[in-house]
């Protein structure tokens, strides 16, 4: 096992780095691709109008104006890293948009989108029911925030409820839909208090499931649960049309793509473009990009998987404590980190699905394409932090002074994994990386929705009282 060398002292910039990378549009400038996606992914496009199981289609609008600037909130730039140890590093920075500094913004525009066309086409209602660990719930509220300012759609026609847990509730906004009186009367944010965070989500499956047919009948709206994985995987894949444009792989080298991630949904989504792609002729088999998965203690699923073939934690690297520092550490494994505050820390709640339904999945992909996975803990981010700063400085999210400012440490963690991942020898030498940024914020980027202008839930009764008249 390699050990980590000596901290980088200095960046290695390269002739030409591009750090200050030009925009994109990938929603507008791929509008006409999209299609062709969509039937990669969906096996029918068609609208499902049934109260009960209720799905607006993939239909999409004509790209007018008011289309174009809606989708234009999803900017993306492709940027030039400085190399580390020899290789050649790559931001995919998909955090562009100020109102939610995160990749959830190119899904929910899509989601909209195909809203949007349903209910011109056929003048009914739809309300969005997500369970969310908060960023997909912040860019689903902008979305339908930028569809009722830009003319789309009427407050009425389009709603979405959130179903967050109390861990995520500090990711959440304060922005029009909840300083308006009436918009924030219609798009209600309910904080779950109970066990287990992952719960919002059978709670709203259920209740979409005994209860969607009742919601139509007392609210005269269908209810749409976003959170199936085709209505992001769509938008995902747009990720290998950027990289294509940008800087394709060739047979010149090896890369490697790298995300932190829960379920992996973003590189699945990536691997259905390379898919699109390589079926079209546009981009050679030969040539896929491996995967690098980056996640945390309190949810290493993926990794364990593809490291141990189990999600049983009893298979994890064995941590001891070290009296005279407070820390535990472990030397067996390079895939765990070899120091950690805590062996099950929560580093993020945003990363909180444990034995993921994409499991088998990511792992055979990982595998086919010759990646791997780490795991981080917050020590390690926060060792390697004052030069992750100098690394993505003038990328579309910055890092702030002080990591305890941080409420989304998705970009801390991918790079530290980056970095982690190469020191130990992980990464096959000169291969280049790829880094999917899909989010960073920090306290200061935001103002927190207040907590009054949520409602509390604890269980299904409350959430089926909340969204039923007398339920």
């Amino acid at each position: 096992m390699t050990r980590p060398g000596p901290e980088p002292s200095g960046l290695t910039i390269p002739p030409g780095a591009d750090v200050g990378a030009a925009p994109r549009w990938p929603l507008v400038d791929c509008y006409d691709r999209l299609p062709t996606i969509i039937a990669h992914l969906v096996p029918s496009m068609a609208a499902v109008p049934d109260a009960a199981r209720f799905n607006p289609g993939y239909e999409l609008p004509p790209l007018d104006e008011k289309i174009r600037e809606f989708l234009g909130a999803g900017v993306a730039y492709w940027r030039r890293l400085a190399d580390y140890r020899g290789h050649r590093v790559f931001l995919l920075d998909l955090m562009g948009n100020p109102a939610t500094n995160t990749v959830k913004t190119f899904g929910s525009l899509l989601i909209v989108a195909r809203i949007v066309e349903f209910i011109r086409r056929t003048g009914e209602p739809v309300t969005i029911l997500t369970p969310t660990s908060g960023n997909k719930g912040v860019a689903l509220r902008d979305a339908v925030y930028r569809a009722i300012s830009g003319g789309l759609v009427e407050p009425g026609q389009l709603q979405v409820i959130l179903l967050v847990p109390a861990a995520s509730a500090c990711k959440l906004r304060h922005g029009p839909l909840s300083a308006e009186p009436r918009l924030h009367a219609l798009n209600p944010v309910l904080e779950y208090r109970g066990p287990a965070d992952e719960t919002v989500k059978t709670l709203a499956s259920r209740f979409v499931s005994e209860h969607a047919a009742d919601f139509r009948a007392a609210h005269g709206s269908y209810l749409f649960p976003s959170h199936n994985l085709t209505n992001y995987a769509v938008a995902d894949a747009l990720r290998a049309f950027v990289e294509q444009d940008a800087c394709p792989a060739t047979a010149a080298t090896s890369r490697l793509h790298a995300q932190a991630v829960s379920s992996a949904f973003g590189l699945l989504g990536y691997s259905h473009g390379r898919d699109v792609l390589e079926a079209h002729g546009e981009a050679s088999p030969a040539h896929r990009p491996g995967l690098l998965l980056v996640q945390h203690l309190g949810a290493p699923d993926l990794v364990a998987q593809l490291r141990y073939g189990t999600f049983d934690r009893s298979a994890l690297p064995w941590y001891r404590h070290e009296p005279d520092t407070g820390r535990y550490r472990q030397d067996t494994s390079p895939h765990f980190p070899f120091v950690t505050d805590d062996p099950a820390e929560e580093l993020d709640p945003t990363f909180y699905t444990r034995q993921p339904a994409t499991s088998g999945d990511v792992v055979g992909l990982v595998r086919r394409h010759n990646g791997t996975g780490i795991v981080v803990s917050r020590h390690e981010c926060e060792q390697r932090y004052h030069w992750l700063r100098d690394w993505v400085n003038g990328c579309s999210a910055k890092l702030p002074d002080n990591p305890a400012t941080l409420r989304e440490w998705s970009l801390a963690m991918v790079l530290t994994g980056v970095l982690n991942a190469t020191d130990r020898g992980l990464v096959a030498e000169g291969q280049e990386i790829v880094v999917h940024g899909t989010g960073c914020y920090s306290a200061a980027d935001f103002t927190a929705l207040p907590a009054a202008a949520t409602i509390r839930v604890s269980g299904y009764a409350d959430l089926a009282r909340e969204l039923l008249p007398g339920g």
